[in-house]
């Protein structure tokens, strides 16, 4: 049939053209098993575009919370299913997510505010101060109802499972901290990072001091604790690691720095023996087996093209890690949430254009396609052929 052999050399190409889902080609969250030395994807078929942050409940180490660019998912399988979590109040991206200390309720925000559940469907507004929120990260604390949070103006507290969250450290500058880590405790110890500056806060925040001593002036980018050893702290500045053992009173570099000069960290996981070292960068994914003597970027898998942010260990097997990374900076993704924007609003006039030129390309050229085929369908024949 002369139709059909006109089609199919066009409909071949389109599926030549037709690829498996590549999660390299994608943001999204992958896991390691082996402290940070291979990766899997835990949201393959989901085409995720910026991985945000992920939670794992410490009662459940199946029940994972996944706050992405557009939505919050949660799965109670260890993540080989996703359902959409909140999505009558969670609207937008969600940048932060966790759970309760006590593994029920949990605490998540998105552009629209601060919310929380206590494990059922059901979601709702916290009461927070203003600038909580959008929060760039939520963390518990030690005892159940405890959390903290980053909010773009400062640090919060709240002791009543998320309901309400007040202000901490008035002498803390009124800025986002780039990272937030709690050391648990009857009154959990606080350490943050704003303005590129180390800042603890003992007796739960109530009293604050900034760390100083051997770290670079003004270069820190995150830190990191090491579960069980309540004393030792680690901090990345100026491309060099660092570590304290003494809660942050001082601190000595630690290896050499990273290759690439100018590396921005945005989160770092430490093994216990102090040996595995993994860095989310806004280069990807770098890791040394040799406690810093050495760095690599890890490949595989892994879009190393992309930026890398969010960081967690998981709080039952203490091997695996949850890396995320996203096509958008992170940055930007804060920005947008920060002014209520929504990913239509960001849309530049020239290149939407172009788009609905492109399909209406596309929409001629197939009105063109079937009109010559009709044509050529309904030519007239010579004497015995028959009709296609």
């Amino acid at each position: 049939m002369r139709w059909l052999r006109a089609v199919l050399p066009l409909a071949l190409l389109c599926a030549g053209m037709v690829h498996a889902h590549d999660p390299s080609a994608w943001g999204g969250m992958f896991r390691s098993r082996d402290d940070g030395a291979t990766w899997l994807p835990v949201d393959a078929g989901l085409f995720i575009g910026g991985a945000m942050a992920v939670a794992i409940s410490p009662s459940d180490p199946n029940l994972l919370l996944y706050a992405t660019d557009t939505r919050l998912l949660r799965s109670r399988n260890g993540g080989r299913d996703w359902t959409q979590e909140g999505a009558d109040r969670l609207i937008g991206p969600t940048l932060s997510v966790a759970f309760d200390p006590d593994g029920k309720g949990a605490v998540a925000s998105s552009s629209g505010g601060v919310f929380r559940t206590d494990g059922g469907a059901q979601w709702t507004a916290s009461n927070v101060p203003t600038g909580a929120a959008p929060a760039r990260s939520i963390v518990p604390g030690g005892a159940s109802g405890r959390f903290y949070l980053a909010g773009p103006r400062g640090l919060y507290a709240s002791s009543d499972h998320g309901r309400a969250f007040t202000r901490l450290g008035d002498t803390l500058p009124e800025s986002a901290a780039s990272a937030l880590v709690v050391i648990p405790g009857q009154l959990d110890t606080i350490v943050a990072v704003i303005e590129g500056a180390l800042w603890i806060g003992a007796d739960g925040g109530a009293r604050w001091r900034q760390s100083r001593a051997g770290l670079p002036e003004g270069g820190i980018d995150t830190i990191a604790a090491v579960d069980r050893l309540p004393n030792s702290l680690w901090a990345f500045g100026a491309d060099q690691l660092y570590t304290s053992e003494d809660g942050g009173a001082g601190w000595r570099p630690v290896g050499k720095p990273v290759p690439e000069r100018g590396t921005s960290v945005h989160a770092m996981a430490v093994s216990h023996d102090s040996r595995a070292i993994v860095l989310t960068t806004h280069r990807g994914l770098m890791r040394s087996a040799d406690g810093g003597e050495t760095w690599a970027v890890v490949e595989g898998v892994l879009p190393t093209h992309l930026e890398s942010g969010p960081l967690l260990r998981d709080p039952h097997d203490r091997t695996t890690l949850y890396a995320g990374f996203a096509l958008t900076p992170y940055a930007e993704i804060f920005r947008r949430a920060e002014q209520g924007n929504n990913l239509l609003s960001q849309l530049d006039p020239m290149s939407l254009a172009g788009g609905l030129a492109f399909l209406l390309l596309l929409v001629i050229g197939g009105a063109l396609l079937a009109r010559r085929l009709a044509r050529s369908y309904n030519a007239p024949r010579s004497p015995g052929e028959s009709a296609p």
